[in-house]
């Protein structure tokens, strides 16, 4: 997608079930100088298609995914590189999600992300709820 080729998205990995993605700052820099605020909640969008992508073809299948709600939350500037990092949330159940999308075609999960300041804090956070259709 144009927009993500323009924010200069790179995976910096996927481990155990959280992915995390890296932009850097210089490309979605806003007119204070801090991480604007349109590329932290793509990033973290990103980060939770990706992470329910992975988690679908690791089951061997394939499906669309959507984003169909989501809640961001701007705790603090990030005058940094953005980091952000996906996850099922806690109430959550990939094997659920899966058994569901093999049995009747269609799922949707809670997933959550985050992007930290360099201090671990938290400059915002990231809550939504994504359908799969699979295909096939």
């Amino acid at each position: 997608m144009p927009p993500v080729a323009a924010m200069q998205v790179a995976i910096l990995g996927f481990e155990g079930d959280r992915l995390r993605l890296r932009a850097p700052l210089d490309r979605n820099v806003n007119d204070k100088g801090c991480a604007f605020g349109g590329s932290l909640a793509s990033l973290m969008t990103l980060a939770g298609w990706g992470v329910a992508t992975l988690h679908i073809q690791a089951a061997g299948m394939q499906a669309d995914v959507f984003v169909a709600d989501s809640q961001v939350r701007y705790l603090a500037p990030l005058f940094d590189d953005l980091e952000a990092e996906a996850h099922a949330s806690p109430e959550s159940d990939w094997h659920d999600f899966l058994a569901t999308l093999s049995q009747k075609g269609r799922a949707r999960t809670e997933l959550v992300a985050r992007v930290t300041l360099p201090d671990g804090r938290d400059a915002a956070t990231f809550r939504a709820r994504f359908v799969a259709f699979r295909k096939g």
